[in-house]
């Protein structure tokens, strides 16, 4: 499990844009977020994939802090995120914090859970934290290249990824640009400078890092007979 905290950037001078964004993710992931506190919102993700999904969703618009904690859950079957408890939750908060410093860069970050102190840590606390490491470079290059993107070019790629994602073959841009009154042309020059192919080529690999990281955590966490 995932979990997420997600921060509002100049929520002082800015409307509360958390219920829009609970609305918008309900159609991201089948996991409930809410509002933890003040302008900021929570949730608890099973699958990689959708973490990659929530995350982007949340940068494209540069409104949101994005913080991912990989470690262990503590949350009864339909329990509200709030009730919740575990390393993970705390590496998410942390997480958060990290990203509201990143300054210019991409505004995530993703932290893996503490496994507590001592000496004689397994090797795969080490590459708990090296993976982390790892899945948050892919997903800020990426989120880069998803806050880049012009109104023109999103109108473009929102439309595509209802005809399938990053599956772009002739009949969906076609589609797309009957759907939008432009030409092909227009649509073809969209997807090249907006880096949507590109995107949609580094999400698994994004995924793949997430769960990798996600693997050693919880080994850490237990780590095998003679590994103590």
């Amino acid at each position: 499990m995932y979990v997420l905290t997600i921060d509002q950037r100049g929520s002082t001078t800015d409307v509360d844009r958390v219920p829009g964004l609970i609305d918008a993710l309900r159609s991201l992931t089948p996991d409930p977020f809410e509002r933890s506190v003040g302008d900021e919102l929570q949730g608890v993700v099973e699958r990689a994939a959708d973490v990659v999904d929530i995350a982007l969703h949340a940068l494209r618009d540069g409104h949101w802090y994005v913080g991912i904690g990989i470690g262990a859950v503590q949350l009864l079957p339909g329990g509200s995120p709030r009730e919740g408890s575990g390393s993970g939750f705390v590496a998410a908060r942390k997480a958060v914090e990290i990203a509201k410093g990143a300054a210019a860069q991409v505004p995530l970050s993703v932290v893996p859970g503490s496994i507590g102190r001592g000496r004689g840590l397994p090797p795969s606390a080490g590459e708990g934290a090296t993976s982390s490491a790892n899945a948050e470079a892919v997903l800020r290059l990426i989120g880069r290249v998803v806050q880049q993107r012009t109104p023109a070019q999103w109108r473009v790629a929102d439309r595509l990824r209802a005809h399938g994602g990053g599956d772009i073959r002739h009949g969906s841009q076609k589609r797309v640009a009957q759907e939008l009154g432009i030409s092909e042309q227009s649509v073809s020059r969209a997807v090249l400078r907006s880096g949507w192919q590109e995107e949609w080529a580094a999400r698994p690999a994004a995924a793949m890092l997430l769960e990798y990281a996600h693997t050693q955590v919880l080994a850490a966490s237990h780590p095998a007979k003679g590994e103590r």
